[in-house]
Formats: C-alpha cells, structure tokens, sequence
C-alpha cells in the first residue's frame, strides 16, 4: 500500500494541487474539522458508496490516526482503484482544519 505523511499531503494541498481526499472517519469526527476539499464517506459506507469514487483518479485516504483509512485502501486497492494511506491520519495533521 502506497503511504503519503500528513505533511507531505498538506503541502499538495496548499500548492493548489487538483486531489481527491477521502475522508472515511465517522460524522462526529468529521464535525470537529477536516481537510478543506475533502470528501467524507465513512469507512463502513464505502462498499455501499464506491460509485461516487472516480476509478480513473487517484485518491488519498484519510482518518483520525491511519487505521480505517489503511482499511478503506486495502479495499479499494482490492476493487482496482489506486489509491494512497495518509499515515498519522488527522492526529498528524498540523495545518488549522476546515470546521
């Protein structure tokens, strides 16, 4: 499985960089912030909602310490998507956070 540090993917983030985020923490994680331009679908609706992630397009995966989203990766990678872990998850994230 592809890795990306919080850092790394903050800097993509501020240079303006076209990414998909995927967001697969639960609603009241979500609240308390996250990724400007990140897309929230929780970890356990992904099966369910994998239409609305673009096959053709790289996506970066994101939860609260890089557990579920490391899970939500090993199943994506498993349907042929491509698709990278952000490790630390948003307990690495030292940018301000979209509320």
């Amino acid at each position: 499985m592809k890795e990306i540090s919080a850092e790394e993917l903050a800097k993509k983030v501020k240079a303006g960089e076209k990414i998909s985020i995927i967001d697969v923490r639960e609603d009241d994680e979500v609240a308390e912030g996250k990724i400007p331009g990140a897309k929230h679908i929780p970890l356990g609706a992904i099966p369910e909602r994998i239409d609305e992630i673009d096959k053709d397009e790289h996506h970066y995966m994101v939860c609260r310490s890089g557990g579920r989203s490391g899970n939500a990766c090993n199943f994506l990678i498993s349907k042929g998507y491509d698709v990278t872990n952000m490790t630390g998850g948003m307990l690495a994230w030292k940018d301000d956070v979209e509320k």
